[in-house]
């Protein structure tokens, strides 16, 4: 691989020297594993690894509940051996595999219906990819998705549900790996791991890891370049203590972007091939990020297990890039081949800071288990934007059909003598819950719980604030006819504050912050011993006092005013299935239908990311498949998968249409500890949009076909 930049040359010296620092850990561990084995081990070749490979028995996302069978909503689980499989950059990856959610833009997700961008990391808040940048996998070991609102255990945030990514600590026993990675689109790429004990009584581990790669995606002017480095160290404190801490650094030079979309017309029809990028090669997008971390668990008496975190971080967006403002007719022959464009200066600075603490009391109450549930959380988090722009009357138009780029770019013009526009903004939350997990009998469980919140937000610039305090609740009944079979019913609410522009009297403010509230039932199996895991439910969630611009309010301030007059309602059901069918042959699929509608508006008024009364980028129908089969004599196995998502309208009406594409990997294990995988993301190159937007940025084109190899060592 050849260095292109200083900066190449220093991103893969900074990955390298972080491996290199791994070496004594390895040793040292490896030199503790070595005075603690016996002499006389046999060697073990473990035979049938499909087996249980993708199934997962705990999950810790309903906070006090570790076996999804005992969680009254419908919950799906992404392991490690699953996200290698799929050989998974970013959690876009991933969607396919969970029922009810699609892609919108960027980190952004149809969950349920509703449209969505926040995650948790550890139950933590405090996400590092602000704005505009998706998710990265290396550090992860699962993801934990709780569907419908999670109001009560984890406070504000939308209703179609919840992802958790729970990140990788370091382990009782040494383990190392290393990866090399080639594919088309000038894809190479390299990490490595270890984790394990730094001493020879085991109370002390550590772990290092290191991520590496870069690209050329399929648009136009675009390479994108991506560094995670990792670290973290455990302390055990007795037999039931211990204090988990991790820091970890985000990297990541887009250049050509932010992206957009393609233009299409009103039947989703792409205009010019997909390559197509309304930026130049001197525009980019570049987030540098640090999360530091620390988590301390304990059981201080019997039956009491308690965990107190703290996740701290701070992230720099930087970016210019030219944004669509409409497409033109230059040679008035009635075809649109041209795009206006402005030049967008942009920056996003954010750091946030939470704590939390949780504490289960597991009893007998008059004979029966009991369990009780109580924590609490405070997070707050600081946010500035400053912004220039260039506007589309001194920026030259861009073709269609055979762009002609290099006539514009931050070198063009002068920046620094444009209007600065400025933001900033801080927003502070906290909260308290309690919640009883009651066992009647051996086959009836009850669940109920509330939480009280309050929240203050604050435009620091402008002078407004906002403050208001909310109560959520949550109750479930789960029944197990047997052991392997459980059917629940819950009900369970959310609630978000509105946003401080919105909160502005001028236009009507303050407002209630939107609701939302679920009713849930369904089913979930854990039959043949576990070897069919499955899952279904049925749902119905109302989403309220979304704001409108008021018909009837008074606009001769200057400012539009608002009201809190718009009603969502979705309807629909998820299935899941993980199967072993042999020993050597698993499954995974899902299925998703949901019918989300706006149920309350004013007649010529329209909600945001709505046309009429559907919900933009919604399908009514989703579905992901994944199959692997090991043939143990060639020692190789064969995977496939496919992804299927219905007909679905942009947030300016146009079709998005449907789509299927299909998947493979095949990994060659040439001996216990080296192994090959081949790669290849939609096999036969369907052109298709992955999500619509707004009609001048075009729909978000889906990848072409990509591969690639990855060779990988593992102790």
């Amino acid at each position: 691989m050849s260095i292109s930049s200083p900066q190449t040359f220093l991103r893969g010296a900074s990955v390298a020297a972080l491996l290199t620092a791994a070496l004594p850990l390895a040793a040292m561990a490896q030199s503790s594993a070595d005075t603690n084995a016996d002499d006389n081990v046999e060697e073990i070749i473990v035979t049938g690894r499909a087996q249980a490979l993708y199934r997962v028995s705990e999950t810790g996302v309903a906070r006090g509940a570790g076996d999804p069978m005992d969680i009254p909503q419908a919950v799906s689980i992404i392991n490690e051996a699953l996200i290698a499989d799929q050989g998974a950059r970013d959690m876009t990856d991933l969607y396919r595999n969970i029922a009810g959610i699609t892609t919108f833009s960027y980190s952004g997700v149809t969950f349920r219906g509703f449209r969505q961008d926040q995650v948790f990391y550890d139950s933590l808040r405090g996400n590092p990819f602000i704005a505009f940048s998706v998710p990265k996998l290396f550090n992860i070991k699962r993801v934990e998705v709780l569907k419908g609102p999670a109001g009560m255990l984890y406070g504000p945030g939308e209703p179609g549900g919840l992802i958790n990514y729970v990140t990788k600590t370091p382990t009782d026993e040494l383990e190392a790996q290393a990866a090399v990675t080639a594919g088309n689109y000038n894809r190479y790429g390299a990490s490595g791991e270890v984790s394990g004990p730094l001493n020879r009584s085991g109370t002390i581990l550590g772990r290092v890891g290191a991520f590496y790669e870069t690209m050329d995606p399929f648009r136009n002017n675009t390479e994108d370049q991506s560094v995670i480095l990792d670290a973290g160290l455990t302390f055990k404190m007795g037999e039931t203590a211990r204090l988990i801490t991790q820091v970890t650094h985000y990297d990541q030079d887009m250049q050509g972007a932010r992206l957009r979309g393609v233009p299409t017309d009103d039947d989703g029809n792409f205009l010019t091939d997909i390559s197509w990028n309304a930026n130049e090669k001197t525009d980019f997008l570049d987030l540098k990020a640090s999360v530091y971390q620390a988590r301390f668990q304990a059981e201080p008496a019997d039956g009491v297990t308690t965990e107190v975190g703290m996740r701290y971080f701070d992230a720099l967006e930087r970016q210019q890039y030219h944004e669509p403002r409409g497409l033109i007719d230059t040679d008035d022959d009635g075809v649109m081949d041209s795009s206006l464009r402005e030049l967008r200066d942009q920056q996003r600075e954010t750091d946030g800071l939470t704590i939390s603490g949780t504490a289960t009391y597991t009893h007998k109450l008059g004979g029966m288990d009991n369990k009780i549930l109580v924590g609490g959380d405070w997070y707050r988090e600081n946010s500035s934007f400053w912004a220039h722009t260039v506007t589309r009357d001194d920026v030259p138009i861009l073709a269609l059909d055979n762009p002609v780029y290099g006539l514009s770019g931050a070198q063009f013009y002068d920046l620094d003598a444009l209007p600065l526009r400025e933001t900033e903004a801080q927003s502070t939350k906290y909260g308290f819950y309690l919640q009883d997990q009651l066992s009647l009998t051996d086959q009836f469980t009850i669940v109920g719980g509330l939480r009280y919140d309050a929240y203050k937000d604050q435009d620091t610039i402008g002078g407004a604030n906002y403050d208001d305090h909310e109560v959520a609740y949550r109750a479930g009944l789960v029944y197990k006819p047997q052991e392997d079979i459980s059917l629940y019913a819950s009900w369970s609410e959310s609630f978000e504050p509105q946003s401080i522009g919105s909160q502005d009297p001028l236009a009507g403010g303050p407002f209630n912050p939107v609701t939302g509230e679920q009713i849930e039932a369904g089913i979930k199996v854990a039959l043949m011993e576990g070897r069919l895991q499955a899952s279904a439910a049925v749902y119905q969630i109302k989403r309220q006092n979304l704001l409108q611009l008021d018909p009837n309010g008074d606009s001769s301030d200057g400012v539009d005013d608002q009201a809190p007059i718009g009603e969502v309602t979705a309807k629909g059901f998820d299935i899941e299935l993980a199967a072993d069918l042999t020993d050597h042959w698993v499954l995974t699929a899902n299925y998703g239908y949901n019918d989300t509608k706006i149920t309350g508006t004013v007649e010529g008024q329209s909600l945001s990311n709505a046309v009429g009364d559907r919900f933009a980028n919604s399908p009514k129908h989703q579905a992901g498949l994944w199959t692997r089969y090991e043939f143990t004599p060639i020692d190789t196995t064969f995977a496939f998968g496919a992804e299927y998502v219905s007909k679905r309208v942009s947030i300016d009406g146009q079709t998005v249409k449907g789509y299927t594409i299909f998947d493979t990997s095949v990994i060659h294990q040439f001996t216990e500890r080296v192994s090959v995988m081949l790669r290849v993301d939609n096999i036969f190159n369907k052109e298709y949009a992955s999500s619509g937007f707004i009609a001048r940025d075009g729909h978000f084109p889906g990848e072409p076909r990509t591969a690639f190899i990855e060779l990988k060592w593992k102790l």
